[in-house]
């Protein structure tokens, strides 16, 4: 579902093989499936348990001399084998699944080019164009209405200004380049100045019955179906022993640009060594007492602060720059620090909603489709919740990746324990008569006492 309300204006009626669509929504759903099988895993624990306890069965497997917890053996052997499956699934068909989905709509992309223009948007993906379209589709696929596009290409920095009312995209056979075929429109051209203020300068309209515009598609590449290991750098699309040796890679290459941005600012705090080694003269060492100005001689003080003053933005300019890379170099490290743990998580996930679902079952003894899925729907948007801010956290670098993947697993498994214990001692924790009959009691207790 997710899925679909992102691309279903893009692919439904646009003229693509419903082959094609059923296969991007297989790709897609497989990166659902981290969210899915937990949720599925909790609400049939629920129910099996909730049907159990309300045909009464869970009373005579007790009354047999059955523990709950033996009772809940056998599917608890069946988790064990769905969790390993489910790791297996994150290590080996999902970076696959992953390289597939992105590969094909890159794919849909290069074949339909109006898949890249959203209606009423303004879209920048083409280097030095600004376009814009009120909507697309009807007469054809690649057909566009309300044209508005603005030509940052220009040497002067002046924008030229395009509005049509009609067009339509076409690629050349090459691949480099998308033809923009318009129709009844306007040009808008202001002529470049030579630095000198003229209010005379000349400002161009041309109305135009056809025409073309020519924009570079090559920053968009070749990359077909076919090249699916141009994507196999990406984290997402790695297994644990790929994610390792990135994450190695990248450690290293941060280490790397530490020590060059070290050793390049502080090239601007040491001396010229021009004359090392060409002369003998030894100087002591000047103690300066006071201010460093005071020592500098008022005919080159001037020039000092200007120096001083240039060498302090030059050093600024480059530590700004640096801290930039180093923390987009930062992330990546944090990405694919997540990524690894996110292979483990859901297995564990898996087995600590069964411990949630089957004891919530035996102690609220409802089955079907009313109270557990509500109850299932209830603990699973605080797993949610909790696993989804705390991934945000870990890639924002706030807290540790490790304790940001598993901090869901982390609260929530003492609550697994407790309704464990609840559902071994046959704890009335869901039941109201238990707590309108307490209430009661209390309320007696105290009038007898007036």
């Amino acid at each position: 579902m997710f899925f679909l309300f992102k691309y279903i204006d893009d692919l439904i009626g646009k003229g693509f093989e419903w082959y094609t669509i059923a296969e991007v929504m297989v790709y897609a759903s497989a990166t659902n499936v981290a969210m899915a099988l937990p949720l599925a895993v909790l609400l049939s624990s629920i129910m099996t348990f909730g049907n159990l306890g309300e045909n009464y069965e869970l009373v005579a497997i007790k009354s047999a001399g059955v523990s709950l917890q033996k009772a809940m053996r056998p599917l608890f052997i069946l988790i064990i084998g769905l969790s390993l499956s489910s790791f297996l699934f994150m290590d080996y068909m999902l970076p696959k699944a992953n390289a597939k989905f992105y590969s094909l709509i890159f794919d849909i992309r290069n074949k339909k080019l109006s898949f890249l223009i959203k209606p009423g948007v303004f879209n920048n993906s083409i280097p030095g164009y600004a376009i814009r379209v009120d909507h697309k589709g009807g007469v054809g696929v690649d057909s566009l209405y309300g044209l508005l596009i603005y030509d940052h290409t220009s040497i002067s920095g002046i924008p030229k200004i395009i509005m049509a009312k009609q067009g339509r995209m076409t690629k050349t056979s090459d691949g480099k380049y998308m033809i923009l075929q318009l129709s009844d429109g306007i040009r808008y051209e202001e002529a470049s100045g030579s630095g000198i203020y003229n209010p005379r300068r000349t400002f161009t309209r041309m109305r135009f019955k056809e025409t073309e515009v020519k924009l570079d598609f090559s920053t968009f590449g070749k990359m077909s179906r076919t090249e699916e290991s141009r994507l196999g750098n990406n984290a997402p699309m790695q297994n644990l022993k790929g994610l390792k040796k990135r994450e190695d890679s990248l450690v290293k290459n941060l280490d790397s640009l530490g020590k060059a941005i070290k050793i390049n600012i502080s090239s601007y705090y040491k001396t010229s060594n021009i004359v090392k080694g060409y002369t003998k003269v030894k100087t002591p060492a000047k103690v300066i007492k006071g201010s460093m100005l005071d020592v500098i001689p008022q005919n080159a003080l001037r020039m000092a602060l200007k120096n001083g003053s240039d060498l302090t933005s030059s050093v600024k300019q480059v530590a700004n720059n640096s801290i930039a890379e180093f923390d987009y170099k930062s992330r990546d490290v944090i990405g694919t620090k997540v990524e690894f743990q996110r292979k483990f998580t859901l297995a564990f996930s898996c087995l600590l909603l069964f411990f949630i679902g089957a004891p919530l079952g035996a102690i609220i003894r409802k089955g079907g489709l009313g109270l557990p899925v509500v109850i299932a729907v209830f603990f699973f948007l605080i797993y949610h919740i909790i696993s989804t801010v705390a991934e945000k956290s870990a890639k924002e670098g706030t807290i540790d990746p490790v304790l940001g993947m598993w901090m869901a697993v982390i609260v929530l498994t003492p609550l697994g324990v407790f309704l464990t214990y609840k559902a071994t001692v046959d704890s009335a924790l869901f039941d109201l008569d238990y707590y309108k009959q307490l209430f009661l009691g209390l309320f007696k207790r105290k009038r007898l006492k007036v």
